[in-house]
């Protein structure tokens, strides 16, 4: 192969590309990535800024990479985590000295993570180029030949290995022919930063009502020293339009409503940002020279928080395995190679993406309140079981 070309070409420059970028760096193999939105100059610190839940299992991976040192700073713990039914008796309470770790997981605003990634890319022996996508390939034997778009020029590039981590509407999965199944829940995720009353004291609170969870995350405080978390509402897709164009008083009160006063009352929301909830998981994660990480193989329902972490696993996976075969000077597009990935994952895929749309589903089915009610009861009386669910979330 020619200097010019790559050993692994990882399509997506996002969080997920990213740090498989980063995981690969000592690999031996020549990795380049392609991300089609340009990095944009660090802005400053805003009440908005969204923020990414990290489970424990994703701080070890984090560890691993030499990433966790900057980004501690600015994690927020999870300490606890506080589950409830709207309306119904029982909940569930996770304490972080139970399962003797530091915190359950962390809370921490996307533009830190982003830029402590761009750094460490940026000292790495990896090529990022931007703005920049795939449009199209072919295969041959020893080797995938990659059109690329590189502002708006086309450039060929030879790759022994192609990672689609380019999000839910990958477009390497369609160039690939990989088919989906597709679910629509019939529900949108409302996401905002608020004020509360009440200092959080690093607890996550997760609320499920008839229409879906209510999640507030705690947040680093806002500038005025204010206690705030993240927000993330699901309500039914047709009531999307009203919620939006409520005012800021209305949407808290109705709010205030269905989450209750665990934080006392609730003010100061910030911008509001709704996306369709959808379960996606591709039909497989591999083909000829081709892996599939992220929301490109799986996205799922929020409603536990394990998106990201669930992404990060792929990473650490693939990128293990990739490193011990570039020790050894191997093909990193070997056909078993990426058989044995799709084996190692997919239990896990398999167990994190049931649970989560069971979940979705059966908190919002009527006329079962009290039995979930018993559940959550006899979940939080249970220490084995509590603790397997703890684990669960930790990604462990």
């Amino acid at each position: 192969m020619q200097n010019s070309d790559f050993d692994i070409l990882i399509a997506g420059g996002g969080m997920v590309g990213a740090t498989l970028g980063l995981g690969l760096a000592d690999s031996g193999y020549r990795v380049g990535i392609i991300e089609a939105q340009p990095p944009g100059a660090p802005g400053q610190p805003s009440y908005d800024e969204r923020a990414t839940a990290l489970s424990w299992g994703s701080r070890c991976i984090l560890e691993r990479l030499g990433l966790w040192t900057d980004l501690a700073p600015h994690a927020e713990p999870i300490r606890h985590i506080h589950v409830s039914q709207r309306g119904y008796f029982g909940n569930v309470r996770l304490d972080h000295r139970e399962e003797g770790v530091e915190a359950l997981g962390y809370v921490i605003v996307n533009r830190v993570l982003g830029q402590v990634l761009k750094t460490a890319l940026a000292a790495a022996p990896v090529t990022l180029m931007t703005p920049a996508r795939v449009t199209g390939y072919t295969g041959h034997d020893d080797h995938l030949g990659v059109q690329i778009s590189l502002d708006q020029t086309p450039v060929p590039i030879r790759t022994r290995l192609l990672v689609g981590a380019d999000g839910t509407r990958s477009v390497v999965r369609n160039l690939a022919g990989i088919d989906i199944h597709e679910s629509d829940y019939g529900q949108v995720g409302i996401i905002a930063n608020l004020s509360t009353e009440l200092d959080h004291r690093g607890t996550a609170f997760e609320r499920f009502t008839d229409e879906g969870p209510v999640a507030l995350l705690p947040l680093t405080p806002a500038g005025d020293g204010s206690p705030r978390c993240a927000l993330v509402w699901v309500r039914s897709a047709h009531r999307l339009e009203e919620t939006l164009a409520w005012d800021d008083g209305h949407f808290l009160r109705v709010l205030q409503d269905r989450f209750g006063h665990r934080l006392g009352r609730l003010h100061r929301v910030g911008a509001r940002v709704a996306y369709p909830l959808t379960r996606v998981r591709a039909a497989r994660d591999t083909d000829t020279r081709l892996v599939l990480v992220g929301n490109a193989s799986h996205t799922i329902h929020p409603v536990a928080g394990q998106g990201f972490n669930l992404a990060l696993r792929d990473v650490d996976t693939l990128a293990d395995l990739l490193c011990r075969a570039g020790r050894e000077a191997s093909d990193p597009g070997d056909a078993g190679l990426l058989q044995r990935y799709a084996a190692r994952r997919r239990p896990d895929l398999d167990r994190v993406t049931g649970v989560t749309d069971a979940l979705a589903r059966l908190f919002t089915t009527p006329g079962f309140g009290h039995v979930r009610g018993a559940a959550l009861v006899a979940l939080n009386l249970c220490g084995p079981l509590r603790h397997g669910v703890a684990r669960v979330g930790m990604g462990l």
